[in-house]
């Protein structure tokens, strides 16, 4: 609890995974990937509880194991490539609601493919959003782009043409705006707000903007591979 405001954080999983099947209980240095978000929601000082919603039983043994919470097995037709993070956190904030009478303030999404965050991420973000509470109604961890997206391109008939014709193209990266990616580090949006406009991006979103370190997402295992050297060189020099 912060600022009189509860805390739940989710962590979504899912078995299926075309890009690297069965990335969520990969040993990422020691650990199933999933035990590093969930570690970090546990550590955090001011979340109430950690929760997975997963569709597999052998991901739920290890977050379980992880110190998690798993109040159910998600239903199948939330599982599937088509459904939306935003489908999955309503769900579970409604089974809590409903099912279990827990009513939170406040909703962490940790993605586990995002398993790079700084000890005081989590509460750095909640302190900032609970301080703003009357300005804003979500937070989200951003980290700048270095492929700016006035350089990227789209192809077709054998040709290719600038991906945004509003981008003013630059000859030096350092004379373009600063551009920002979401990565999955935390986004905190209020519950009641998730609802209202059904995003984790609604209206009124401020930012907490992470390290450089920190900008890389597991899709595939090009991914892996580089979050498991970054982790271990970030080990090296701590």
């Amino acid at each position: 609890m912060i600022n009189g405001k509860t805390i739940l954080a989710i962590i979504t999983a899912r078995a299926g995974s075309k890009g690297l099947p069965r990335k969520n209980i990969m040993d990422l240095c020691g650990k199933p990937l999933i035990t590093w978000s969930i570690e970090a929601g546990l550590a955090s000082k001011f979340v109430d509880e950690v929760m997975v919603s997963t569709d597999s039983e052998e991901i739920a043994d290890v977050a379980c194991q992880a110190g998690a919470s798993i109040p159910y097995i998600r239903p199948a037709q939330l599982a599937t490539d088509t459904a939306t993070s935003v489908d999955v956190i309503k769900h579970a904030v409604s089974f809590y609601e409903n099912t279990l009478q827990k009513h939170y303030d406040y909703i962490i999404l940790l993605e586990p493919t995002s398993p790079l965050r700084e000890k005081d991420d989590i509460d750095s973000m909640l302190e900032k959003i609970t301080d703003l509470d009357k300005d804003f109604d979500a937070i989200v961890s951003l980290g700048e782009v270095h492929e700016h997206p006035s350089i990227m391109k789209k192809v077709a008939n054998k040709e290719i043409s600038a991906y945004c014709d509003d981008l003013v193209i630059t000859s030096r990266r350092q004379d373009n705006d600063v551009a920002f990616f979401p990565y999955g580090v935390a986004y905190i949006v209020k519950t009641k707000t998730l609802f209202d406009e059904n995003t984790i991006y609604p209206k009124r979103t401020t930012y907490h903007i992470i390290k450089r370190y920190q900008c890389y997402e597991i899709d595939d295992y090009y991914d892996f591979l580089a979050i498991e050297n970054v982790m271990k060189h970030e080990w090296s020099i701590r």
